[in-house]
Formats: structure tokens, C-alpha cells, sequence
């Protein structure tokens, strides 16, 4: 079910050049000006851009601490393992449940199952795409100790709703926000509302910086955690890096007998950036609302050029805008309608063909993928009925950061209607 693309096509695909793709050239004269400096200075290793970037990142959020990794799966990492780290008061324990949606990336699953949790999975909601908020309330159970929450291509569920149970029933909350930088709540960024929020600066995300990612929190204890975890478990670093000397000054007074540069305090990873990614983040993260803006027009053009036909005869489906959604667009979901779902492969390998680039809206229903059988994550053989119909009629186009041309629109649109004939 998750490839509707045979190998050899696959093969043809790699080799050619996509005349609209999912992003096209998303780093500017001035992105690659600064990766430049950085790198002519021969101090590549995380120091000061990143330092800039993260204090920056967290002021524009308004939350209290922001820590640079090297991917939006490292930050999902670092998250599972510091809500249930062992320094933490309010932490969960290998065997615990955690709620996750069907419809979710890998690396938003695997850093769960890896720490030892059981993963309990809840069906999305077809009009937003995020995770259903009744079938939530039904799988929390004593046991559940965390939700994993993933935001979707710029857009959320109720997250004030769901903070509110995870905050009366003592749920710590991970918000995978990877997908949704930039978009707004009632006017809170999203990737704010858990005790962490991750976000990812892959290539096609709403900023890039080749590879790259952010974790956020507002309390200082997990931020501590975090640090610690992120590089090595070694406290040594800080002393060259952290805000918080006074943590360094404390274990180095503890432990006299140890080499003060070399202290480790924790389990931990090695998931820092370059600084070459944080000086090339950070200028892009500049003209973030610029770029969130221009994706947004661009969308509108799309959906205009599409619905506006003397062709439209409701063939697609297209995710609105959930009231008091203020959408960071990372691209553009679309479902075919019902009738047309035999029909899925063949178009995709037409659009394909055309030279239009697409890709799976997340990864389709995970629970279909042989990694899921492999590790058998639903004994239960429970149906996803919502994010069954994803798998089947649904994928997503880019959204560029530069205005559509009108060659690209009439390619859409020309391609589109081919699913009346294919």
C-alpha cells in the first residue's frame, strides 16, 4: 500500500530533473554567502551562529530555552529521552503507554519504542489531518503516561483542549511540530504547547538548513537535561557554552577528583549541529513570516487555478484551513475523491511523468508498513479507518518559496484533470 511507484519507475525518476518539485532551490545567495563564512573561518563545530540561532528561535516562540540538533528526528529523540529521564520529577518509565497517531513519520514513532514504551495508536481526523481528539479520549487509560503529538503540514487539532486533558490526567506532552514551524493557534506557535516541541530543517520544510533541527522547553531543569543529553552526556561543554554556569561550578565542586572539562552527568547522544547548519538556519529563520507568506499565495494559486475550471467537478479533495488556524504551509495535502481511488498509482505515475514531484502525505497509515509488522506494534489488528483513507487517496505537492510561474500553474492543472481519462 505505501509504494505506488514500481522500481523501474523509481529509477527513471531519480535520473531525470522535476520541472515542478517539492521544493525548488531553497537556499538564497546570502544562505550560502554565510555557510561560506563559516566555513573559511575553519571553526565549523557548533559556537556562536548556532548560539544566535537558538536564543533567537526561542524569543520569536516565546518560549524560555531552544537547543539546536542535527535533524528533527534528533530532536525527537532527545525529547523522548528527557521527558523520562531519571533527573526528571515528572518523568515516564520503560513499559508505559504512549498515544501516537496512525498517521506519523518514523522517527516520530521510533525513539518511543526504542526508550521501552508501548505505543497505543489513535486514528486522525480526515478534515485536518491531525490526531482525533474522541478517539483520544477513549485510549487514555491509567497507563498512559505520554502523548506524541504530531502537527501536520501546518495545521494542528485542538492543542489547548488536548493540553488541558494531558494537564489534568498528569500526561506529559511531546509536540512533533517538525512539519509546522511558523503556524499559529489562537495566536501561540504551534510547538509550544508540550513540555517539548520539535521541529525539523530538512530540505522542503518551511526553513531549511540542509540538515537540522530545533527542541524547545520553558522549564530550565529540562532544558539542563537536554544539554547534557545532546552532547555526550558531558557537562564539560558548558562552560564554553551553556547560559547556566552555575550547574558547571556545582558537579565540578562535587567531584574534585574529576578533570573539570570532562564530566559526565548523564546518559547521553552525540546529535549536535555545525555550526554551519545553525549560520545558514539562522538567516533563513530571518525571513521565516516572508517565506510562510509566499508558500501561502503560492497554495492559493494552486487551489484558485484548480477550483475556478470549467473542469472542477470536485475530483480532489483539499484540506481547509481548521478555524483559528494561522497556517505555515510546508506543502499542499490533497485526497482524490472517492470514486477515483482505484485510479491512485496510475496518476501518480502520471504526474510523475510530467515532471510534477509528489510524496506520501507523512507516511500514509504506519501501522501498513512492514517495520510496524516487524515489531508487531498493533497486537490488536485495530482498523485506522480515517488514516486508511490518507493512505489511499491522498498526497501532497510542494509549495515554493518563490511566486508560481504560469507554465507551473497550467502544468497542475493540466496534469490534475488527466484523472478524469487516465
Amino acid at each position: 500500500l505505501q509504494s505506488t511507484i514500481n522500481y523501474e519507475t523509481k529509477k527513471k525518476i531519480i535520473k531525470k530533473k522535476y520541472i515542478y518539485e517539492l521544493l525548488d532551490n531553497g537556499f538564497s545567495n546570502q544562505d550560502i554567502k554565510i555557510g561560506k563564512k563559516v566555513l573559511s573561518s575553519k571553526r565549523i563545530t557548533m559556537a556562536s551562529y548556532t548560539r544566535d540561532f537558538e536564543k533567537d528561535f526561542a524569543k520569536k516562540l516565546g518560549v524560555k530555552y531552544a537547543l539546536m540538533v542535527n535533524s528533527g528526528s534528533s530532536a525527537n529523540l532527545l525529547a523522548t529521552f528527557a521527558a523520562g529521564n531519571p533527573l526528571r520529577k515528572n518523568s515516564f518509565k520503560r513499559g508505559d503507554e504512549v498515544l501516537v497517531p496512525a498517521l506519523c513519520w518514523s522517527t516520530s514513532l521510533w525513539p518511543l519504542v526504542q526508550f521501552g514504551l508501548k505505543p497505543i495508536f489513535v486514528d486522525i481526523d480526515i478534515e485536518t489531518l491531525n490526531i482525533n481528539i474522541h478517539d483520544l479520549k477513549k485510549k487514555i487509560t491509567k497507563n498512559t503516561k505520554a502523548i506524541m503529538l504530531i502537527n501536520v503540514l501546518g495545521l494542528s487539532s485542538d492543542l489547548f483542549l488536548i493540553k488541558k486533558i494531558a494537564e489534568q490526567k498528569k500526561i506529559i506532552l511531546l509536540e512533533d511540530n517538525c512539519e509546522s514551524l511558523g503556524s499559529r493557534l489562537k495566536n501561540k506557535f504551534l510547538g509550544t504547547f508540550g513540555d517539548f516541541g520539535t521541529f525539523s530543517f530538512y530540505y522542503s520544510h518551511q526553513i531549511t538548513s540542509g540538515e537540522g533541527g530545533m527542541i524547545v522547553c520553558s522549564n530550565k531543569e529540562d532544558y539542563n537535561i537536554l544539554f547534557a543529553l545532546r552532547s555526550h552526556g558531558w557537562l564539560g561543554g558548558t562552560r564554553f557554552y551553556s547560559r547556566d554556569l552555575k550547574l558547571y561550578d556545582e558537579y565540578a565542586k562535587q567531584n574534585p577528583n574529576l578533570d573539570p572539562r570532562y564530566i559526565f552527568i548523564n546518559s547521553g547522544f552525540n546529535l549536535r549541529p555545525t555550526d554551519i547548519q545553525g549560520a545558514i538556519g539562522h538567516n533563513q529563520f530571518k525571513r521565516l513570516s516572508k517565506l510562510k507568506s509566499q508558500r501561502n499565495i503560492n497554495r492559493n494559486l494552486i487551489l484558485n487555478k484548480i477550483c475556478n475550471s470549467d473542469k472542477w467537478r470536485e475530483q480532489f479533495h483539499f484540506i481547509r484551513t481548521p478555524k483559528h488556524i494561522d497556517p505555515s504551509w510546508m506543502g499542499f495535502p490533497i485526497l482524490l475523491a472517492k470514486k477515483f481511488g482505484d485510479k491512485k498509482k496510475k496518476f501518480i505515475d502520471y504526474l510523475d511523468s510530467r515532471g510534477i514531484e509528489t510524496r506520501p502525505i507523512i507516511s500514509g497509515n504506519f501501522l501498513n508498513h512492514p517495520a510496524a509488522k516487524l515489531y508487531n506494534l498493533n497486537e490488536s489488528k485495530e482498523k485506522f479507518s480515517n488514516a486508511q483513507e490518507v493512505q489511499e487517496l491522498g498526497f501532497l505537492i510542494g509549495l515554493h518559496t518563490k511566486k508560481i510561474n504560469k507554465k507551473e500553474l497550467d502544468l497542475i492543472h493540466d496534469s490534475f484533470f488527466r484523472i478524469d481519462t487516465i
